[in-house]
């Protein structure tokens, strides 16, 4: 087949072949339009089992470089990453939907892990503990883990993986990455990136060092099964993450996983309503509502609920639904027919629930969209949708990935951090307030119970250095900054004897 003129000419510049994404089983698609980008082909069984061998014997090489050399090839890593940024942001939005300053935001992340990573490289300190017996010491000491598997979603088709990545690869792990089956061609771009790096390392980074695997859940489900695998970093659903950790867990592995958010900000009586506003329109409904950290729910306090609302109401009708392309336009296309789909679904049920539902409905963009049939039913626009609900009612607690912000009333802060913490999702959240103890009383420890917990900002984006992830109920650990690091390795306790004695069992003894 032909590859799309646009997305052939990002591939090339990135270091893609041609052949690479023609005549495969896989169809890349670009949400902006509905057109095929190309034809992508994915990895056997056979092909699977081969990888994770090659990626194995790479761990066994790669783990005997010094930490500060691995950390050098990070940084190559994100040399590249710099100066193909443009043409990588521009292919995420092509195939993923995002608006420009988005795309380029989502890169951005990408370089300031591989720098924070390359830092690291040279801390990757241990312990020296005392011990209770005379001429010992303790020290505890981090070691490479093993084969690390990295499956993302199509919301951050390359951010993602360069988080897991870049700190897998300073610990001295090798890496398999299953991308999103909708983003292949994202994700082909920055593997071409990574083997740019990796040639300028030298031979010290074995050839199987990162490898690609495309393909469908099954092969997701593979690498969860194979003992070789020693940690599976998986990014998606809440529904996708209990599929994954039982999988894991049956064989003893390690799992790492950031799931659904439902994410919830809280508006105070004291709130700067401006600067609330501002937060809550471009958390709820920029990227379409397609990011984890997107706000999902307003707990707004009964004194402010109705200005709240009106201004909230304000601001998404002026909102500009288009190419994400465009200038002006903060919301861009749904991914798919699908997610159009369950936004629909969601708003006909929160109707049945009692809600109010303001927008929702589909958007034609350039000729694409108008539900008329013919070229262009596939792109999928929808309006940003407010709803204001009597009750947070189980709808409001089910995700749905799509620009929908649910409205609540509360009376107490008591009340609003009740009503935070009853959804079974708890990646990010937030507190609008002026009252420094209500500010306190939301990231104590009584407070909300999000991996991130915000005051006067949103719930959207996380900056390089915080650990990110960490829902309440999953298990999944942390990612990224921080301390995260320690996930990607094992520890060690080692003890030195450097006495003459060896402590035995009072009354034993025995001839030498």
């Amino acid at each position: 087949m032909t590859v799309h003129a646009g997305a052939l000419e990002l591939l090339t510049a990135l270091g893609v072949p041609a052949a690479a994404v023609q005549h495969g089983t896989l169809a890349a698609r670009s949400p902006i339009d509905g057109a095929t980008l190309g034809r992508v082909h994915m990895s056997t069984p056979a092909g699977a089992d081969a990888a994770i061998a090659a990626a194995h014997a790479a761990f066994v090489a790669w783990r005997d470089v010094p930490a500060p050399r691995r950390g050098e090839l990070v940084r190559l890593l994100a040399e590249e990453l710099r100066a193909h940024k443009a043409e990588l942001a521009a292919l995420v939005t092509l195939e993923v939907g995002k608006i420009t300053s988005e795309g380029l935001g989502e890169v951005q992340e990408m370089i300031d892990i591989c720098d924070f990573a390359v830092g690291l490289a040279r801390q990757l300190h241990g312990l020296t503990i005392a011990s209770e017996r005379p001429g010992h010491r303790m020290m505890e000491q981090w070691h490479p883990l093993g084969v690390v598997a990295v499956v993302t979603a199509f919301n951050f088709p390359v951010a993602v993986w360069s988080w897991n990545a870049a700190l897998a690869l300073v610990c001295g792990n090798s890496v398999l990455w299953k991308p999103s089956e909708k983003t292949p061609l994202t994700a082909l771009a920055v593997q071409a990136l990574f083997e740019r790096a990796r040639a300028r390392f030298g031979a010290d980074a074995p050839a199987a060092l990162s490898q690609l695997l495309i393909g469908h859940a099954d092969l997701g489900a593979r690498l969860a099964d194979d003992a070789r695998v020693a940690l599976v970093s998986a990014t998606g659903s809440t529904r996708m993450g209990r599929a994954v950790a039982p999988r894991v867990a049956a064989r003893f592995g390690r799992c790492l996983l950031e799931l659904g958010g439902n994410n919830a900000i809280v508006v105070a009586p004291s709130a700067d309503l401006d600067l609330a506003v501002r937060g809550i329109a471009f958390g709820a409904w920029g990227t379409a509502g397609q990011r984890c950290t997107t706000t999902r729910r307003v707990l707004a306090q009964e004194g402010v609920h109705d200005e709240l609302v009106a201004r909230l109401e304000r601001a998404r009708a002026s909102l500009r639904v288009g190419d994400p392309r465009a200038d002006g336009v903060l919301v861009g296309p749904l991914i798919d027919r699908a997610a159009f789909d369950a936004m629909q679904r969601a708003l006909d049920t929160a109707r049945a629930q009692g809600g109010q539902v303001r927008g929702g409905e589909r958007v034609a963009v350039g000729g694409h969209g108008a539900g008329h049939g013919g070229d262009g039913t596939d792109a999928w626009y929808a309006a940003p949708a407010l709803v204001t609900m009597p009750a947070q009612t189980e709808i409001v607690c089910r995700e749905t990935f799509a620009p929908i912000l649910y409205v609540l009333k509360y009376r107490t802060l008591a009340e609003a951090i009740a009503l935070h913490n009853a959804v079974p999702q708890g990646l990010s959240s937030a507190i609008f307030t002026n009252d420094l103890r209500e500010a306190e009383a939301f990231v104590a420890a009584g407070g909300s119970d999000c991996g991130i917990a915000n005051v006067n900002i949103g719930t959207s984006g996380a900056e390089i250095g915080g650990a990110f992830g960490g829902e309440k109920d999953t298990g999944g650990g942390r990612e990224s900054g921080s301390d995260a690091w320690k996930n990607y390795m094992r520890r060690a306790t080692n003890t030195v004897n450097y006495s003459r004695a060896l402590p035995l069992a009072q009354g034993v003894r025995f001839d030498i």
